[in-house]
């Protein structure tokens, strides 16, 4: 598999107005301490920890919405990559042009990004929705949707923060699937989600991340993630987290 991202040694510091600063200050504390990790082509990883553990700035720095402090980020050039958030942003138009916009951001002819759009929708199970107002659907419909417009842009890797929070079992359901299908869409398709369901982990992720107050305390294999006594040897801390003792 090849290399997609690396991270050496990066920290980030997080200023007053939200963004990474350039400069390491020691009056502030890091969002992440010195973390070093490489994500492969065709990874599903998960990572996991208490709020405040640094997952969220993590992701932003792999996108590329943050940069290191100290450290450094090295990623593939061209790198295709899309990120979503906890609650998407839905735009005053209908779903499909919604995801024809993305399309037509990135470059794609207007009418050629309409056919793609729908051509997305179709493939998430969602056509039904293409002439509905984006803003009038439901908040599991409007995170499948934003799923498909991600997907509609062919990244390599696929970004995600805490994507079902907040639905209820079935939404949450039909976004995992969507999740599933995109990891299944190409052998080199990498998914990367931040998640507090110990059972989603396991269903959709290979590797999984644990963060504590901004360091990188684990990452290993789910399978042995979940076997408790591997993880009580490996991360006490972890094995704490998965048993519910530390929140």
């Amino acid at each position: 598999m090849s290399t997609l991202i690396r991270l050496r040694d990066a920290s980030v510091q997080i200023g007053a107005d939200g963004r990474s600063l350039r400069r390491a200050r020691p009056d502030l504390a890091s969002a992440l301490c010195q973390i070093s990790l490489h994500l492969q082509a065709g990874e599903r990883v998960a990572l996991v920890g208490a709020n405040g553990s640094g997952k969220s700035t993590l992701l932003r720095l792999l996108h590329g919405l943050l940069a290191p402090t100290l450290g450094e980020r090295a990623a593939v050039p061209a790198l295709r990559q899309a990120m979503l958030f906890q609650r998407p942003h839905m735009l005053r138009t209908t779903v499909q042009r919604s995801v024809a916009l993305a399309l037509w951001l990135r470059g794609t002819p207007w009418g050629q990004a309409q056919v793609q759009a729908l051509a997305a929708l179709r493939a998430a199970g969602l056509q039904e929705l293409a002439g509905r107002s984006a803003r009038t659907l439901s908040l599991g419909q409007q995170q499948q949707v934003a799923l498909a417009r991600a997907w509609a842009l062919a990244p390599q890797l696929l970004l995600l923060d805490e994507p079902t929070a907040s639905l209820d079992p079935h939404a949450k359901a039909e976004v995992e699937s969507l999740m599933q299908r995109f990891a299944d869409s190409r052998a080199d398709a990498t998914l990367v989600f931040a998640s507090h369901n110990l059972g989603q982990v396991k269903r959709l992720a290979q590797r999984v991340i644990y963060l504590e107050r901004g360091q990188l305390l684990a990452d290993l294999p789910v399978a042995q993630f979940f076997d408790a006594a591997v993880l009580q040897a490996h991360c006490p801390a972890a094995h704490l987290f998965v048993k519910g003792e530390l929140l």
